[in-house]
């Protein structure tokens, strides 16, 4: 068999601290993880960087690893020394033969237990999922029934697929990328393990008026001339119903008016913040150019004073 240098699979050296072990797993266990990696033979890869990190990541197997000695290069002809390959009553992240290599065994035995152990519990994964929901319900709260398909691999073996269908209470007040987590639907447990989680990230969809900013909501308010010009009271409308806002003599387009608490429920509650932009009445009569013609004799505007021209 070949000699693995685990060292070189993590990207480490030999003298590597636990913590620049640890970062280095990390790095690589994100770019191979079969459940999102693009990369090529990124299953076995992956299997390779958990391998090297079951062994380095644990002292007492890092220290056995370790005695075999330096002198050995990855690809190189490997035979155990005289006695390696018993139990030693090392434990192991996984209970699968599968999941390491005959150079592990050799080394450290049967990674699935020694006989009449009881296999080690394991802990099912967890996932995530998006989950779209109103603006509206977003602020009152919800309650949806939704059906989702969650890997039921758990730890190693053949991927699977498992349908759920799930009461969710959505809380009102949530926001854009909040996880709703649902304690115990991720992928079973194995050995009798608790199962893992289900996470339900928040995807507000687009509403027609409103554009939420965290517990806070944006509104494009159109008024008229002469409710910019001289200031009016209208009515505008929030999630929680329409209420009167008061627009000031002198508004410009882009003006932000704040309505208190007017936002997505919360400790403390966001608000509603009115943008206003001025809209042009039409000049599809006579009489309406005839006005504007007059406008432009009597009021010596020039919108493009500060630029110059």
């Amino acid at each position: 068999m070949q000699y693995k240098d685990y060292y070189k699979t993590l990207g480490v050296a030999r003298d590597a601290t636990q913590d620049q072990i640890k970062r280095a797993y990390r790095k690589l266990a994100r770019k191979y993880h079969p459940d999102v990696s693009k990369e090529p033979n990124a299953e076995g890869r992956f299997k390779e960087i958990n391998e090297a990190n079951e062994v380095l990541r644990d002292p007492e197997k890092r220290a056995a690893y370790d005695a075999l000695g330096s002198g050995w290069r990855a690809g190189d002809d490997f035979r155990p020394p005289p006695g390696a390959g018993g139990y030693r009553d090392f434990h192991f992240e996984t209970d699968q033969p599968g999941d390491f290599s005959d150079f592990f065994s050799s080394i450290f035995g049967r990674a699935f237990g020694g006989e009449g152990r009881e296999p080690k519990r394991h802990r099912g994964r967890d996932h995530s999922i998006k989950l779209a929901i109103s603006l509206e319900d977003a602020f009152q709260g919800a309650t949806r029934q939704i059906k989702v398909q969650v890997p039921d691999n758990g730890v190693g073996g053949q991927a699977a697929t498992q349908s759920k269908t799930l009461n969710v209470r959505i809380p009102a007040g949530v926001t854009q990328g909040r996880q709703i987590r649902l304690a115990g639907q991720g992928s079973a447990g194995r050995h009798g393990g608790p199962a893992g989680d289900l996470f339900l990230e928040i995807d507000l969809k687009p509403h027609a008026h409103f554009t939420p900013e965290g517990k806070d909501i944006q509104l494009r308010l159109p008024i008229a001339p002469w409710e910019a010009a001289l200031g009016a009271t209208v009515t505008v409308p929030t999630l929680g119903g329409s209420v009167n806002l008061k627009i000031p003599a002198g508004s410009q387009s882009g003006k932000k008016l704040r309505l208190k608490g007017r936002g997505l429920p919360g400790s403390p509650a966001g608000d509603e913040i009115v943008v206003l932009e001025i809209a042009a009445p039409p000049a599809n009569t006579e009489a309406a150019r005839e006005l504007y013609r007059k406008m432009a004799e009597q009021l010596p505007f020039n919108p493009r004073a500060q630029l110059g021209v």
